[in-house]
């Protein structure tokens, strides 16, 4: 539900943030331009001075207080500036970038200052109600933001080790050797000595020596990989509390075709927040449809693919593990047919 906030009280601070500064833009009320500040990346205590300062002479001129609410953009820098803002008694609201509203018409000048003073504008708008000019990204607690690390850090080694057995077997196949199989035998070391190629010659000593240390890398993988896991398991367990929301996921690793993994992965990134209907879940996801519909042409554009990445891959691939659970389990004994019938 929008709601509205009187800003007549409310000076608007929009922060541009880069790796080497802050552009910090600050909008009194009844001001038609912003006063714009540079400070050095990390600086934040001359920042609260320089916002403690504007509202300060916005108050003597307006002769009643007057309250902050700082914006800037979720990306690189995450979350603990607002979180440090917000402990400093300074409300806070982060935006997506890629939902602002912008002009089509021409070459748009873009610039640090241009791009600050303008989410001002956004900011006042949008807090007088108009959510339609930006969205708000949620601030995740600490506990929450730590426990995506755990799958995230998974599916980034499984992509490696993946990338890596690639290679390996591109390496072999330019030789004419090929490898069957998704992963690479233990064994493949010890048969690069009596390994031939298509042509019946040995190895070449550089062409062995690569495969060697993808090999050695590959292990090293494999090995962090298993340590991740161990990890979660400790993590959800019930004495050590360390995972927030556990409870959710041994509840979703109960039903059919739904593992370990794909719920923890679901309650990390989803199911750790309140959605008020469905459709909002998958505009969240990016499963949301995306019609298009001008004049004479009417057609689906399939999903929108505008919302978190990997919780709409693990639904996906949970889809097709739910088709291949209905069909190799007896109808009497699935439980998911039990709740929501046989849709075969």
């Amino acid at each position: 539900m929008t709601i509205a906030i009187d800003t007549r009280d409310i000076c608007c601070v929009a922060l541009e943030l880069s790796k080497t500064s802050w552009v910090c833009a600050f909008a009194a009320p009844g001001d038609s331009r912003a006063s714009v500040h540079k400070v050095k990346t990390g600086e934040v205590e001359r920042l609260i001075g320089i916002l403690n300062n504007g509202r300060a002479k916005a108050e003597r001129e307006l002769g009643r207080p007057l309250q902050i609410v700082l914006c800037y953009e979720v990306g690189y820098d995450g979350f603990w500036i607002a979180r440090l803002l917000i402990a400093r008694g300074i409300r806070v609201v982060i935006f997506d970038p890629a939902s602002f509203l912008m002009p089509r018409r021409g070459r748009r000048a873009k610039t640090d200052r241009l791009d600050a003073e303008g989410m001002t504008r956004t900011l006042r708008t949008w807090l007088a109600g108009d959510h339609e000019v930006a969205r708000e990204v949620q601030i995740p607690s600490v506990e929450q933001e730590d426990a995506k690390r755990l799958e995230r850090e998974r599916k980034y080694l499984v992509e490696e080790r993946v990338s890596i057995v690639g290679r390996i077997k591109g390496l072999l196949a330019l030789h004419g050797i090929w490898l069957t199989g998704k992963r690479i035998g233990k064994g493949l070391r010890a048969c690069l000595d009596s390994m031939r190629t298509g042509d019946d010659r040995p190895l070449g000593p550089f062409l062995r020596r690569d495969i060697e240390r993808m090999l050695t890398r590959y292990d090293v993988i494999s090995q962090q990989i298993a340590e991740v896991e161990a990890e979660r398991k400790v993590a959800l367990d019930r004495n050590t509390g360390q995972f927030p929301h556990a409870e959710k996921v041994r509840l979703l690793s109960t039903l059919g075709a739904v593992g370990e993994t794909t719920a923890t992965v679901l309650v990390a990134e989803v199911y750790h927040r309140t959605f008020e209907t469905r459709r909002h879940v998958a505009s969240f996801i990016g499963l949301s449809p995306s019609p298009y519909s001008s004049g004479d042409v009417d057609r689906d554009q399939g999903i929108s693919k505008a919302g978190n990445k990997l919780a709409r891959q693990t639904l996906v691939e949970l889809a097709w593990f739910w088709l291949r659970y209905t069909q190799l389990t007896p109808e009497a004994e699935n439980p998911w047919v039990k709740l929501y019938g046989n849709y075969r």
